[in-house]
């Protein structure tokens, strides 16, 4: 039983094949350069050493094409036909408040998800090529949409209403809506497993902290509030985003350097965040290296990178009535050692207490707090292929 994960950007392709059976990844790969030139795919069959193909890849159905005829090349494929692929899950972006859960994909679906391309016009264009390209060379294959947005949904209105006129809600669509949702489902879910509790019991924080870095409150298997809003621009300072900041900012810089809004929205979006504080790099590796050797800028950076994650903990404990368990994961959350114990730092009060040397780890499952600590501290990797895969099965045998 064999499931095909399709996530499409403007320009790439990421796919995995996994075997429901037991849950393994057969093969994983990335399609870079789509209608560029230089396209590629980079295929790595689980065991096999990674296989670069370089072809001429003017569109995503072309893209597709050799993706899936390589997932059947006698050499470096997983599969003897298509047949063996029961369903198809691709990652969208967007779901609005139209989808709050994973659906088969049929007309009305597509028009759902064509609806959303005003609140993510960067993103679900790209996820609606990958689909339409896999119906077109897999007709008689279920496809299921999977939604960042959709583990959201949860969220009061409280949560996801901005104070601006109601009118533009409304209309527009213009409120909360949160993002990386496969990926706060997934390890909250895997939490729980971990402590032998059922989700319903408890109120976790989780932290998805990389290059784009989100928080959600998820209690009772629920979300209550998450920082991301009507775009993942909204929240923390991520590592080219700005996150929050007061809005009176952007009138004020766009007459001061004479910008349009295109402009200030690539400012706010690429070349902000902790890339804009250390002028140094968007990656945290990078930073925390600079940051070690002295440049003051990158500390500052990093300072202000943890204190708002740290914000975003406490108000959770106050938006739930407390914490039970704190979940690091993604890119930092998962490998940052230092960064989680900075974080920690000085929530001692919320009964959030690190232990050093449980916390020495990097991309592994560990429970981390002090002993007799109130608060579980817990390092999961995330595993957003999976939960998409999870749910296309289960979609397709409906």
């Amino acid at each position: 039983m064999k499931v095909l994960v399709i996530n499409c950007g403007s320009s790439s392709l990421k796919y995995q094949v996994i075997d429901m059976r037991d849950e393994s990844v057969l093969v994983k790969g990335l399609v870079e350069r789509i209608g560029i030139e230089g396209s590629q795919i980079k295929h790595e069959k689980t065991g096999c050493e990674k296989h670069i193909i370089k072809e001429a890849l003017p569109d995503h159905k072309k893209a597709i094409s050799l993706v899936l005829a390589t997932l059947q090349d006698a050499t470096h494929g997983v599969i003897k036909s298509m047949d063996e692929i029961v369903a198809v899950g691709h990652r969208v972006v967007h779901g609005g408040e139209t989808f709050s859960k994973s659906v088969l994909i049929d007309d009305k679906v597509m028009q759902g998800i064509k609806d959303c391309i005003p609140l993510a016009p960067l993103h679900n264009p790209a996820n609606i090529m990958g689909i339409e390209a896999c119906q077109a060379l897999m007709p008689k294959t279920p496809m299921v949409a999977v939604f960042d947005t959709a583990f959201h949904q949860t969220m009061p209105a409280s949560s996801y209403i901005y104070a601006l006129p109601y009118e533009y809600y409304t209309k527009y669509k213009v409120r909360r809506y949160g993002f990386h949702g496969t990926s706060h489902k997934y390890v909250s879910a895997r939490a729980a497993e971990m402590l032998g509790k059922k989700i319903e019991d408890l109120s976790i924080v989780t932290c998805h902290l990389g290059n784009g870095s989100s928080l959600a409150a998820v209690k009772g298997g629920k979300v209550l509030d998450t920082s991301m809003g009507l775009t993942p621009l909204e929240g923390l300072a991520m590592g080219t985003r700005s996150g929050d900041l007061d809005p009176a900012i952007l009138p004020f810089i766009m007459e001061k350097e004479k910008l349009s809004s295109k402009d200030m929205g690539n400012v706010l979006n690429k070349a902000s965040g902790v890339l804009g504080i250390s002028g140094v790099s968007s990656d945290f590796r990078d930073i925390e290296e600079a940051a070690n050797s002295g440049n003051e800028r990158a500390k500052l950076a990093l300072d202000v990178f943890c204190l708002r994650v740290r914000k975003y903990i406490a108000s959770y404990a106050a938006v739930m009535g407390g914490i039970d368990v704190l979940v690091f994961t993604a890119g930092i959350g998962e490998n940052s050692i230092g960064l989680r114990e900075k974080i920690c730092e000085g929530l001692g009060f919320l009964g959030i207490e690190i232990d050093s040397e449980k916390n020495n780890v990097r991309g592994k499952e560990t429970i981390a707090q002090k002993d007799g600590a109130g608060v579980k501290i817990l390092i999961v990797p995330t595993n957003e292929e999976l939960m998409i895969a999870r749910d296309a099965v289960s979609l397709s045998k409906k």
